[in-house]
């Protein structure tokens, strides 16, 4: 990136480099768009009693308070606000709160600003954006749902200027049935240590399971031998198998997992794997779980994670089980840069600078510039009418490629245009002239 922003873990782009990110924006929009999924946007605060259902993250929330605020206002904790750090807690809320009007099963994605008070360094910041989608119901949710959303953030991030990904897949029943055939019933506990598998190693998780899980030397060690399989097809299921173990929320976990990977297989061929690892440490999660890896870069992290969740939102009796995935655009955006995996075609949307001969012609390239703009081409005007060496140059320094020229011959107008790049320049007239497509807005040009 260009430079670091004066307020450690708050990003802010430069113009070129915001082109490159509004590209991944319109990219994933619009790929969402095609498979269905409605935008919605909900409020930057929550109550702090709402956000913290997910779990023990309390020092990741940044509190809100008005500084004006009359100090014997009070309130109670319960009311107390603070901005969501993600966007499932605040979309559980919406669903619940507007479930009389919405068609389920909804699909919905939502891209927003997101803030989280933690260590800012590379591929994390304290105010980020996330790109969401989830297809919630209403009583129940059919699974094929947790293999539609796979293939659909395939789809998403191939289109995106960034190296070769894993999206990996798990499956919560697959593993806390396993636990419990090898007889550790605290399976919440060795899913988070094996959650930490890859920042620790192997042996440091077996210590932690026979430490503070109580776990045999045998059980940590059948722990570890599900959590080396990884399979791109089918074939993890006869391994899992052939590990001896039974249990019936194993067989259920397994074959839902085999149908996320059979389909992946056959449509996204290498790109989706089945890596029984994956843990995903929040316990709201009830099935298929997903984490992200771009190839060559697993250090960065998962770029892109979520999963089946049957009870994170519901209204008295009535339950609205769903499954997502987020995708952390803002570290996305940070390694597409640092890496310059991809770059503008210039800093500004401005593609002509209308010239002007002298200071009374302002009005009348204002004319020609509407009419430009009336079709859709993005321009400029002079501000002074300098000499049309200096009014290049400054198209030059701002990487406008086009330059008008209008000269009154007799009354009549006669106008040029000239490509500064190639220096060539020919007659145009305003109301049909078009730059090539190439030229009309700034491209995003790819390096991968």
């Amino acid at each position: 990136m260009a430079r670091k922003a004066s307020l450690s873990g708050f990003p802010e782009w430069l113009p070129q480099e915001r082109l490159v990110e509004q590209h991944v924006l319109d990219s994933l929009r619009r790929t969402f768009e095609l498979h269905g999924f409605s935008s919605i946007e909900t409020r930057a605060v929550e109550t702090v009693e709402q956000l913290l259902r997910k779990g023990e993250i309390d020092k990741e929330v940044y509190g809100l308070h008005r500084l004006q605020a009359d100090e014997a206002e009070g309130g109670k904790a319960e009311d107390k606000l603070a901005l969501h750090f993600d966007l499932t807690v605040p979309f559980a809320r919406y669903v619940v709160e507007n479930a009389g009007h919405l068609a389920f099963p909804f699909r919905r994605y939502q891209i927003q600003k997101v803030w989280r008070g933690e260590r800012p360094q590379e591929g994390r910041a304290r105010e980020f954006t996330q790109a969401d989608i989830d297809v919630v119901g209403d009583g129940e949710l059919p699974f094929r749902y947790d293999v539609e959303l796979a293939l659909v953030i395939v789809e998403a991030l191939g289109a995106l200027p960034i190296p070769e990904f894993k999206l990996r897949v798990n499956n919560r029943k697959l593993a806390e049935g396993f636990y419990r055939g090898i007889g550790l019933d605290d399976t919440a506990g060795v899913l988070r240590s094996i959650d930490k598998l890859e920042k620790v190693g192997p042996q440091k998780v077996a210590e932690l399971l026979q430490q503070e899980l109580g776990a045999t030397a045998e059980q940590a060690e059948a722990a570890l031998k599900l959590a080396s399989i990884r399979s791109e097809d089918t074939s993890f299921a006869q391994e899992v198998r052939a590990l001896g173990v039974s249990n019936e929320l194993l067989d259920e976990g397994l074959a839902e997992l085999e149908q996320v990977i059979g389909e992946a297989s056959h449509r996204a061929p290498g790109r989706v794997l089945a890596d029984l690892s994956i843990a995903r440490g929040l316990d709201y999660y009830t099935g298929t779980v997903y984490e992200t890896v771009l190839v060559g870069h697993e250090q960065l992290g998962s770029i892109c994670s979520g999963g089946r969740y049957d009870a994170l939102a519901a209204k008295g009796n009535r339950k609205f089980p769903g499954v997502g995935l987020s995708i952390g655009v803002t570290r996305l955006v940070m390694r597409i840069l640092s890496q310059e995996f991809a770059s503008a075609s210039r800093h500004v949307p401005t593609a002509v600078l209308v010239t002007l001969a002298d200071d009374g012609s302002w009005s009348q390239a204002q004319d020609i510039a509407a009419q430009l703009r009336g079709r859709g081409i993005s321009v400029e005007v002079a501000a002074k009418a300098e000499k049309f060496g200096k009014q290049i140059k400054y198209a030059d320094r701002r990487g406008i490629p086009f330059v008008w020229f209008s000269t009154d011959e007799d009354g009549n107008l006669n106008h040029e245009v000239k490509d500064i790049r190639s220096g060539e320049q020919v007659a145009a007239d305003p109301k049909t002239w078009t730059p090539p497509a190439e030229d009309l807005i700034p491209q995003i040009t790819s390096a991968q």
